[in-house]
Parts: C-alpha cells; sequence; structure tokens
C-alpha cells in the first residue's frame, strides 16, 4: 500500500517534498520515518532504507560475527568499540548503496509496483539531490573506515569495486543475488582484520558461507517482485530458480551452516558453541518451511526473520569465545 498527498513545495537542487511523502511499499510499520523524522528530510531517510532497517542489520552481522570470531577468548571495550564503528558503518553504507542502486536503477524502479514509491522515481529526491547525498553519507563510512589498522582499511576499500558493479548484474545475470552474496558479507574480512591484522582461514570460510546466506535469503526477497521483473527484462535467482527455490535455499542454508562449523572449528570455540549453532539451523529450517514463494507477505516475513538469525549467531560465537 502507498499514499500521496499531491500538495508538493520546490527544494531546489534537493528535489520536492509533499506535505507528506509517498509511504515505501514495504516499510516497517510505525517507522520513525513516517512518525518523527522532519518531513523535509523523510524523502531522503527513505533512500538510505532508515525505514526498512533489515538491510542494515544484514550488512552488520558479517562484521560483527567476525569480530566476535576474532576474539580469541572474552570479548574486550576494543571489540565492543569496533563493533560500534561497524554499525555506524552499515548504517551509513547500505544507506549509501541502496541510494547509488536507486539512481541506477530509477527507471526500472518506476516499473515495479513495489518500488515506484521510491524516492526518486516517486518524484521526492532529484537526481542531483541524490547524487549529493550519497557522496554525503561516503564521506561519514570513510571517516568510520580510516579508525580501523591500515590492513584493515586496505581490506574496505577493496569492497568498492563489489559495490559499483551490483546494480548492473540483474540487467547481465540470473544471479545477480551470488554478486550482492559477495558485496554483503565482505565485512567478514574486514572484522577479522580489524581485529588481527590480518586475513586467515575462519574468516575466509565465513565469508564465503555468507555468500550462500546471502543467496538464500534474498532469492526469498526476490520472489515478491518476479512478475515485473519477468516484464521489465530485470533478471534474478527467483526467476532462475522458480519451483525450485526452496530445495535450493535448503542447499544455501545447509553450506552456510557448514561453515559456520568449520570456522568455529578453525578458531577453537569452546563446545557450546555448537548447540547454539544447532538452534540456529533450526531457525533457517524454520524460515524454508514457512517460505511461499507466490505470497509477497510471507516472503518478505522470512527475509526480515533473518535478523533473529543474526542474533542466535552472535551469541553462539560469544558463548563460544567465554566458554573455551
Amino acid at each position: 500500500m502507498t499514499y500521496r498527498v499531491p500538495a508538493r513545495t520546490p527544494l531546489g537542487m534537493f528535489g520536492r517534498t509533499q506535505k507528506d511523502v509517498v509511504k515505501t511499499a514495504d516499510a516497517v510499520e510505525g517507522s520513525f520515518v513516517y512518525r518523527h523524522a522532519p518531513k523535509a528530510v523523510r524523502p531522503y531517510l527513505k533512500l538510505a532504507r532508515m525505514d526498512r532497517p533489515v538491510g542494515t542489520w544484514l550488512l552488520l552481522w558479517p562484521c560483527l560475527w567476525s569480530t566476535a570470531l576474532a576474539a580469541d577468548g572474552a570479548l574486550t571495550l576494543h571489540h565492543a568499540y569496533l563493533m560500534l564503528l561497524f554499525a555506524i558503518g552499515a548504517l551509513v553504507m547500505r544507506g549509501a548503496g541502496c541510494t547509488y542502486n536507486d539512481i541506477i536503477d530509477r527507471d526500472f524502479d518506476g516499473a515495479v509496483e513495489r518500488t515506484k514509491s521510491r524516492p526518486i522515481p516517486a518524484g521526492e529526491v532529484s537526481l542531483k539531490g541524490a547524487w549529493a547525498f550519497l557522496v554525503l553519507q561516503c564521506l561519514i563510512g570513510f571517516l568510520v573506515l580510516i579508525q580501523l589498522n591500515v590492513f584493515a582499511i586496505m581490506v574496505g576499500l577493496g569492497s568498492l569495486v563489489l559495490v559499483a558493479a551490483y546494480p548492473f548484474m540483474k540487467r547481465i545475470t540470473y544471479w545477480p543475488q551470488a554478486w550482492l552474496g559477495l558485496t554483503f558479507n565482505w565485512g567478514a574480512l574486514v572484522g577479522w582484520a580489524a581485529v588481527r591484522g590480518s586475513l586467515d582461514w575462519p574468516a575466509i570460510i565465513l565469508y564465503a558461507g555468507g555468500l550462500f546466506w546471502t543467496l538464500g535469503y534474498d532469492t526469498v526477497y526476490a520472489h515478491q517482485d518476479k512478475e515485473d521483473d519477468a516484464l521489465i527484462g530485470v533478471k534474478s535467482t527467483a526467476l532462475a530458480l522458480g519451483a525450485k527455490t526452496r530445495p535450493a535455499i535448503s542447499l544455501f542454508y545447509g553450506l552456510f551452516i557448514f561453515a559456520l562449523l568449520g570456522a568455529g572449528i578453525l578458531a577453537n570455540l569452546g563446545i557450546i558453541y555448537y548447540p547454539v549453532l544447532a538452534f540456529a539451523g533450526l531457525h533457517l529450517a524454520a524460515q524454508i518451511r514457512r517460505v511461499n514463494i507466490d505470497d509477497a507477505a510471507v516472503c518478505l516475513e522470512v527475509f526480515r526473520s533473518n535478523i533473529a538469525f543474526g542474533w542466535i549467531v552472535f551469541a553462539a560465537l560469544i558463548l563460544g569465545q567465554a566458554v573455551q
């Protein structure tokens, strides 16, 4: 559902505003963006997906998991400080990525029912304003990144190529979700590098496994748009897999749990890590059972449930470090 109040007031280079803004189709009910944020900035908060925070969590979790995995014992204030930096970085860089994606995909978004309410196709933010907002977010992200050690900074900068290329993947391959997995799980490398100043096998395995996690949850998410995507020529794993989605995400999630198991063994986590990890596996199994690829509301619900899954894995890692 969307709503629009027709009265608009020009905002110069930053586009146009309204008495109220268009509510994004899959925004979180009761989001602060629509309840408390000043109306002049609401289109920009929407552009950064602040009304849909699940993507920030999905970008943040690999950073937090890797930081905990690299701790080599109970977590300290230094680890907590790094996690705070990653939280800020995930918030602004997810926003920057979404802004960039919406700039590139503005014509596609206007043709898809779920995305036509985004600020650029809805006329709430001009193209020039979107570029200015993107630069601002990237500057904040850079200030966060330079708080890390030199090696971690170099690793972090390595993600920029993946981010820049991602919006174009849906034009050339039915597996853009795999590229998103490479991009969204980069924090698994940065987190370890920030703690250890190196890259080692536990982080690499966590990163590789995260690719399959993203393949699973974003395939479910893509089923919301499959009819529109087919009409306008946009590719996705939802279209590629179709009725085979359930067995495919079963394989993807199984490979991810196996990667978490291997990373824990290589990092010498305590025995308690494994029963809690088994509980995380049950959570993914519940997702697989719950998903209905022909029900967009259920797909969104299953997708969002990965926030809770992230907390379970995080708890497993902290306990595994504390009880060795």
